[in-house]
């Protein structure tokens, strides 16, 4: 019997000893199994797919910025909240300014006063030419009533010196007739006298005029100017007062009531919050392959398990090099090759449905389907 236990135990040991030196080899065996099996969904996945986490959620966003100097008054939004386009945002202290535009509309005021002013000297300017023309006209009348009356008494005048050598007329009346010859040339030089002052008096008229007229076109020339005087101060009161230029969220604020900004200052930052990309910076290796149009997976590293897709928009036609403050010089002599990105814009498909996760500036994981 014991022999027969012996037999038995001996003959498990055996076993169990053949077991024990076939195990590594089986375990190596399904460890190349496995890795082989993940490596060849690797490798089926990398011909299909290109891939980088050099990616991020890019965004538009419109910067509030202060257009005139002054205290702030108030603010009336909170930080990160959301805004509509119009909605009031920052008041700038716009007492100056309305002082400045009381000013220049005083002034304007003063330049309707002087413009109605020149109107009316433009008018009585007018009114004495008027009065001059006619003036004239008499006097010429008058000069051509004269002028007949001279020539008739010079007519007579010679009738009545025949008529005394003919000794059919007295002394007495030859000087008459001289006598009222000389007073109706007399009377007529009088008249073209009369005549000349009128010429004068009538080029005054005009000179008047033209004065007047060129007083009119200076107040109206100032009426202009002080306009836009006007126009320039309704701005800047308006200046004073900032609203939301898009639709969004507060995505920085650096104003506080009692600051004081100058024109320029970036006052708030408004980040659009219904218009989001992805900019995925791919090696210039992985370019042969990717297309216009191709799907994509995004992967948020702050949601991973959202499932984001999206299709390749436009390709960048510069590597992001070439957008750097100082762009590689490789022609300086120590050219080191280093492998480029270009940056390829993603457009997310549905992105109304991941409004409230998406961010400007997440970090995400790109694949681009290349191939099916």
């Amino acid at each position: 019997m014991a022999t027969v236990i012996a037999t038995k135990y001996e003959a498990d040991v055996d076993q169990k000893s053949g077991f024990r030196t076939y195990l590594p080899r089986i375990i190596l065996v399904l460890v190349l199994l496995v890795g082989g099996y993940f490596g060849y969904n690797a490798y089926v996945h990398g011909q299909q797919y290109e891939s980088t986490d050099n990616a991020q959620i890019e965004g538009n966003s419109a910067p509030v910025l202060a257009r005139v100097a002054g205290y702030v008054k108030s603010v009336n939004v909170d930080d990160y909240a959301n805004v509509k386009q119009g909605q009031p945002l920052v008041t700038i202290d716009p007492q100056e300014y309305d002082v400045a535009l009381a000013q220049v509309e005083a002034d304007y005021q003063q330049s309707l006063a002087d413009l109605a002013t020149a109107r009316a000297d433009l008018q009585n300017a007018q009114a004495q030419a008027r009065n001059v023309a006619q003036n004239t006209r008499v006097a010429q009348s008058n000069a051509q009533v004269q002028a007949a009356r001279r020539d008739k008494a010079q007519a007579d005048l010679k009738r009545d010196q025949n008529l005394y050598q003919a000794q059919s007329l007295t002394q007495k009346q030859l000087e008459d007739s001289r006598n009222t010859a000389d007073v109706q040339a007399r009377q007529y030089a009088a008249n073209e006298e009369q005549i000349g002052l009128a010429r004068t008096s009538q080029g005054v008229a005009q000179s008047g005029i033209a004065r007047a007229q060129a007083n009119i076109q200076k107040v109206e020339a100032v009426l202009k100017v002080k306009q836009a005087a006007i126009d320039n101060a309704k701005l800047r009161v308006g200046y004073a007062r900032l609203t939301a230029p898009i639709n969004g969220k507060i995505g920085r604020k650096n104003v506080v009531v009692g600051q004081y900004v100058q024109p320029g200052q970036n006052l708030l930052t408004i980040v659009a919050d219904s218009t989001f990309w992805v900019v995925a910076n791919f090696k210039e290796t992985q370019l042969e392959k990717i297309k216009v149009g191709q799907a994509v997976n995004v992967n948020l590293d702050a949601y991973p398990d959202l499932g984001i897709k999206g299709r390749v928009a436009s390709l960048s036609e510069a590597t992001g090099s070439r957008f750097a403050l100082l762009p590689a010089d490789n022609a300086s002599g120590n050219f080191v090759k280093i492998t480029q990105r270009v940056p390829v814009k993603i457009e997310i498909l549905n992105p109304e449905k991941y409004k409230d996760q998406l961010r400007a500036g997440l970090s995400v994981d790109a694949e681009i389907r290349v191939a099916n």
